[in-house]
């Protein structure tokens, strides 16, 4: 699955071309400042490391209050720019399918006690199974996904998660958004596969499901090993050969406990793989599986629904960092799972994976959280700008040269990671030319007398998730990790 490229380079100039234009269309207050502001992200030679540095930049012409002026008091017409992402070329599968994977991504502030709106974002500390709980600003993000050996994805969306907000209700209506986009642009039209959508845990995939039914989707998500499903309701004359003398018949089935091999029964679809990197990769699948809902959460109001999928366990041979080798447990929105369908299931979780090559990126490379904004609405700017930044160096693709160091081997151009499609990003600017205007002459603002003292103190913020009544939030004590089976669960903990 690889990006649709034009065939004639010149289309690809267009595209980059037009997207240019369209980006400087969405910057409505303060864009010829913003808009060199994105040109100097992807013209500045090496990682950005500071803010300020960008103003330095000959892609740059204005000075660095400008730059601050244009993400403290700018304004982008954010569902154009969302429009504009959507139409551009977008990767397929081999069966021309889209694949979209979210996932949540931190903007850490552990020091701003100025910040508002912070929350606390869950991070990996060294050592195995050790995390960390720190304030700051959590994003999640839509993006496309490409097959093979790649470190490319196309963003399509990124949304600020706010303290408190419930992560699968905004993740539902962040998907639905971007699939509605998607058919409004063309990029789906009805007779083709369904979007497959890959989440990762931490999210809760049957809800999920269960709210995007409308849409022409398919979710994919990974489950904790502790898990336990429930099989389908048996017939009445199942029912009846068990229970000779009657009864209330039951509404959920037997249990299928992950961590119980005694109660998984025959598969639906079993495939063997030989991988590069994993070894033998065997794939089992049990059809018609459901969670048992209960009554809190998200299920307070009307009758509970039985959500059916297809569970998937994945296990490899061998992990390449040499950790300890586990099962990955799956749950698919589809029943009827064929050899073919649990194939493109894991595979394409694995591929979900490409969106960290793309945060990593975002953060070291084009300094996505290097700026220490004070404003919750200059650091939503500046994640806007820093994708569409990405988004043109990845229409550049074609057009960008192996501009490669003495040590390191050639590159074909469309193989080329999006580093060294940024080295020669200038050389392309130069031809595309700027649709912003000149600066203008100006004196900057006298500012506090010299020696004064700043006597309006800024305001101090409590971090944490609160809840709607103001109260804040705590921990239930039925959603904490034991180390027993759950056997009644709505939506599973971020692992």
């Amino acid at each position: 699955m690889s990006l649709v490229h034009q065939d004639v380079p010149r289309d690809a100039f267009a595209e980059v071309s037009h997207f240019r234009s369209e980006l400087y269309a969405c910057l409505t207050a303060r864009g010829d400042a913003l808009f060199e502001l994105c040109d100097a992200l992807l013209c500045m030679d090496g990682p950005v490391r500071t803010l300020v540095d960008l103003a330095l930049a000959p892609e740059h012409r204005r000075g660095h209050g400008a730059l601050y002026g244009g993400l403290n008091q700018g304004w982008i017409d954010v569902a154009r720019r969302r429009r504009a992402l959507a139409g551009v070329p977008l990767p397929r599968a081999v069966d021309g399918r889209l694949v979209l994977a979210v996932d949540v991504s931190p903007w850490l502030r552990p020091g701003a006690n100025t910040c508002a709106d912070r929350d606390l974002c869950h991070t990996f500390g060294w050592g195995e199974g050790k995390h960390q709980m720190v304030p700051g600003w959590p994003y999640s993000v839509v993006a496309a996904l490409e097959s093979g050996r790649t470190s490319w994805t196309a963003v399509l969306d990124a949304v600020r998660l706010e303290p408190g907000a419930d992560i699968a209700a905004v993740t539902t209506v962040q998907i639905r958004e971007v699939v509605e986009r998607l058919i409004a642009a063309g990029q789906w039209r009805r007779g083709d596969p369904e979007v497959l959508v890959v989440l990762d845990a931490g999210y809760d995939a049957p809800r999920i499901a269960h709210l995007l039914d409308d849409l022409p989707v398919e979710i994919l998500g990974r489950l904790c090993s502790d898990r336990v499903m429930r099989r389908p309701t048996p017939s009445r004359e199942e029912f009846l050969l068990a229970n000779p003398k009657g009864g209330r018949p039951p509404k959920h089935g037997g249990e299928f406990v992950f961590g119980n091999p005694t109660t998984w029964g025959a598969e639906q679809a079993v495939t063997v793989t030989d991988t590069r990197l994993y070894g033998k990769a065997t794939a089992q699948a049990w059809d018609r599986l459901h969670p048992r809902l209960t009554r809190r959460a998200a299920w307070l109001d009307g009758p509970l629904p039985i959500i059916e999928g297809t569970v998937i366990r994945l296990a490899v041979e061998k992990l390449p960092s040499g950790g300890a080798n586990k099962p990955v447990w799956l749950w698919w929105s589809r029943t009827g799972a064929t050899n073919v369908h649990v194939d493109r299931c894991w595979q394409s979780f694995l591929r979900r994976f490409d969106i960290e090559h793309t945060f990593r990126l975002f953060k070291q490379t084009l300094g996505w959280t290097r700026p220490r904004l004070r404003s919750f609405e200059a650091a939503d700017r500046w994640t806007l700008l820093v994708i569409a930044a990405y988004a043109r160096l990845r229409l550049a693709r074609p057009l960008a040269a192996d501009l490669r160091s003495p040590w390191e081997k050639p590159t074909e151009v469309n193989k080329l990671t999006s580093a060294r499609v940024r080295r020669g990003f200038r050389n392309l600017r130069t031809k595309t030319g700027s649709p912003a205007g000149a600066p203008k002459p100006s004196r900057p603002e006298p500012g506090r007398p010299p020696g004064s003292k700043n006597r309006k103190r800024a305001t101090r913020h409590e971090v944490g998730r609160v809840l709607a009544t103001g109260e804040a939030y705590t921990r239930p004590a039925h959603h904490k990790v034991g180390t027993k089976p759950r056997r009644q669960t709505s939506h599973p903990p971020r692992q």
